[in-house]
């Protein structure tokens, strides 16, 4: 009989037996216990075949920030199927019961990190996360870059970090809303990294950065201000380094203004596609979603294949920047026609619409495309974490 049932820790045996094959890795006992920690604050339903698992797939709880608002989301993460079963449909089984269960949950969005991007295109996630991969010449960054206050290393002060990523958070768009567990088990793992702090000149936090030195490189694994004077000081304190490091790694925001402050711009700039995003639940999100001051009404026809209870025409009333009725209507010509993929890619900010409409991915009127693109707030899309 074939079935898919919620796991739990009677099950953490043939769920980690799984991912470790599909994943190719070996977990010592050490970090088994530590992984099972994790796996308890996650959702995780298994495909069984005669009561053998054969696939299986997590869901974590999780809020990310849009708009400065809190949004509620299912992080999508180890999806696999043992190989004797693959390309029988059970992830494509999978997937659709987690966005039954996440819109059931009040889950509006979901992320995933991608094996293949074309194989989650198909069940309606698109592309919304790039990063910038930088290699820069630590000379570039040396010097006084002005800052007023000073930089402190410290140690894990988990509130004091979070306040200020917290902060950072509402300048980008999409970026995850951390917990202590999620500091302790998803951030603050490489013991080797340093942290420092930056401070003004009334001692009020404005900035992190944590981060390594090793054989001349200087490794950033995160990096947030509150402020451009954070970011000076920060910026002054890596180029301080320059006597143990001959370049600086980071990853920063694709729109990351360096290379336009710096004396040389012409270093390694590589910008890689990261996380893939999907609206779960179409209505809810256009209600709970922050626009732009523009009133009005816009008109979206929303094509969803996979999750077709999304499908339709949605008339979205809005004043001061709030939806004040989000309602399906019948068929109109005056609408912006376009999948739940690319509504997901404009609403998130990582594609504009009429970007996307001169590129023949969203269609319709001109005159609502017009209207969409200055209804949605243009924010950087930027992602730092991983799961």
């Amino acid at each position: 009989m074939n079935k898919i049932e919620a796991l739990s820790r009677a099950d953490y045996k043939d769920v980690f037996a799984l991912s470790q094959f599909a994943f190719q890795y070996k977990l010592s006992e050490d970090t088994l216990v530590e992984k099972a920690r994790e796996a308890d604050r996650h959702d995780i339903w298994g495909y069984r075949i005669d009561g053998e698992l054969a696939g299986k797939l997590h869901i974590i709880p999780l809020e990310v920030t849009i708009g400065g608002k809190k949004f509620t989301m299912g992080g999508i993460s180890s999806v696999a199927t043992w190989p004797e079963y693959r390309r029988s449909g059970i992830a494509k089984k999978l997937l659709h019961h987690a966005l039954v269960k996440m819109k059931e949950q009040g889950q509006v969005l979901s992320y995933l990190h991608p094996f293949s991007v074309r194989f989650y295109r198909k069940y309606g996630w698109e592309l919304a996360f790039s990063q910038r991969h930088d290699t820069i010449p630590i000379d570039q960054l040396k010097g006084s870059w002005n800052g007023a206050g000073d930089v402190r290393r410290t140690g894990e002060d988990i509130a004091l970090l979070n306040d200020i990523y917290a902060d950072y958070a509402t300048t980008l768009s999409g970026m995850l809303v951390r917990d202590i567990l999620w500091w302790q088990q998803r951030v603050l793992t490489d013991k080797e990294m340093n942290i420092a702090i930056a401070y003004n000149e009334k001692d009020e936090a404005e900035g992190y950065i944590i981060y390594k030195v090793r054989n001349d490189v200087l490794t950033v694994k995160e990096l947030a201000y509150t402020n451009i004077n954070g970011r000076n000081l920060l910026y002054e304190f890596i180029g301080n380094h320059d006597s143990m490091a001959k370049e600086v790694k980071w990853v920063v925001p694709t729109n990351n203004n360096v290379p336009f402050i710096v004396n040389d711009p012409v270093y390694a700039q590589v910008e890689k596609p990261y996380f893939m995003a999907r609206i779960v639940d179409v209505a809810t999100f256009l209600e709970q979603f922050i626009y732009t001051d523009n009133d009005g009404t816009i008109k979206l026809t929303v094509e969803d294949e996979f999750f077709s209870e999304n499908c339709g025409v949605y008339a979205v009333e809005i004043a001061d920047g709030k939806a004040t009725s989000v309602q399906k209507v019948s068929q109109s010509d005056d609408t912006v026609h376009c999948s739940v993929q690319y509504l997901t890619a404009m609403c998130l900010g990582y594609k504009r619409p009429l970007e996307l409409y001169e590129e023949e991915l969203i269609s319709g009127d001109a005159e609502a495309v017009q209207q969409l693109e200055k209804m949605l707030p243009a924010k950087q899309t930027f992602l730092t974490d991983f799961f």
